[in-house]
Parts: structure tokens; sequence; C-alpha cells
């Protein structure tokens, strides 16, 4: 009964351990990858809890292996965009100006019901209300409201409209474009290196470059890597 309770608290601290190891992230909403490791440590975890017949280290080293690959592919994802895309996707809008994208819906398997279900989450029951939502690559709906629509009512306090009528979008994110989101906004590759030119910045020397479609842009350079 000893063993079973000392190997039980062990490997609970160690699962523990492995999680911090792999960052924050696992701790709020995940990331396939993620998703997948967090189920495998738990698996394995379990596995060593229930079978006290099996030798200590080798039960808990495949955890830690997964943990190794874990913050291997974080690493790689980090460095390069293609993969951080090849293995999480990205971002995909399905309203915008309350209309519902139905092909971007089907490609992503979203039905009506699931759509409607997290705009209630987000306390928005009328679609009309949406001026933009896209589904993040963790599953999550993100809604930016209409300017009208929003609370308080900003029409009620007499405040302007802002010219833009959808959210900055990443046009470049560590020196790479990112064409879709250009598309949305309206610009080319041309518009993009002026703006970077301007504040003396090559495109590879930019961490991140936001735009929306009222051409209001931010640019977040590069801290040198040690």
């Amino acid at each position: 009964m000893f063993i079973l309770i000392f190997r039980t608290v062990l490997i609970y601290l160690l699962t523990i351990l492995a999680m911090r190891l792999m960052g924050k992230k696992q701790l709020g909403e995940l990331q396939p990858s993620e998703l997948v490791s967090a189920i495998m440590i738990s698996n394995l975890a379990s596995i060593s809890i229930e079978t006290p017949e099996l030798p200590l280290l080798p039960s808990i080293m495949p955890v830690f292996m997964i943990v190794v690959c874990e913050i291997f592919l974080s690493y790689c994802c980090i460095r390069s965009r293609r993969i951080a895309r090849l293995v999480s996707g990205g971002p995909r809008v399905v309203i915008r100006d309350g209309v519902i994208d139905q092909k971007t819906l089907y490609e992503l398997r979203f039905t009506v019901d699931d759509l409607i279900e997290a705009l209630h989450e987000k306390d928005v029951f009328e679609l009309s209300d949406v001026s933009f939502a896209m589904v993040e690559t963790n599953g999550s709906l993100s809604v930016l409201r209409k300017f009208d629509s929003d609370t308080p009512c900003n029409r009620d306090l007499s405040i302007p409209a802002p010219q833009a009528k959808q959210p900055s979008l990443q046009l470049i994110v560590d020196g790479r474009l990112n064409y879709d989101n250009m598309r949305l906004c309206g610009v080319d590759e041309k518009w993009v290196d002026a703006r970077c030119h301007k504040q003396n910045l090559a495109r590879s020397d930019v961490l991140l470059f936001l735009c929306n479609d009222a051409m209001e842009y931010s640019i977040i350079k590069k801290e040198s890597r040690q």
C-alpha cells in the first residue's frame, strides 16, 4: 500500500513538472499538438499508477520523452512559420459584416449550430451585430461587434465611429508575409515594404506588422536574439 501511495504522489508531482516544462499555454486553451501531448501524458501517468509491478523509471521515461518532443516542436514553430501553420493551421474568418462565409464554415467542419452557440457564449445573439468573427487556431471564436452595437452603446454617447470596420490583422509575422491578411486589408507587398522602409526596417527585421482596413498600422521591431 505504501509503495502505491508513494508512486501515485511521485507521478502526480512529476506530471505537474512535465506540464510546467511545456509552458503556460498548457493551462489555457490548447493547440492540437499540446492537446495530444496532454492526453498522452495523462494516459502514461495513469498506467504508471495502475501497474505497480512496472519499474518506476521506465514507466515515467515516456512522459518526459513527450515533453522533449513538445518543446522541440514548439521551438520549430517559433523558428518557422511554415511549420507552425502545418501543425496548428491559421485563423479563418467566418463572419464579415453580419454575413456568414459558408464555404469557410464547411471547410472548418463547423455547423451553423456550432457557430451560433459560440456567438451566444460571446453574448452575441444577432448576426447583424457582428462586424468580424474568426475561428482561431485553438478552435475558439473571436468576435468584433459592430461599433453601434458595442456595450455601452457608443451611438448613445455620441462617440464618432472609427474608420476601420475590421480589427488589425497580422501582415508580417517574424519577417514573413501573410498574403491572406494582406488581401483582407486591401494592400500588397509594395505597400507593406514601403511602410517598413519608412522606419528603416527590412521585412526580415519586423517581428509583427499589424494593419486594419483603414490602413492604420503598427510595426514591432525584432529584438536581437541571444
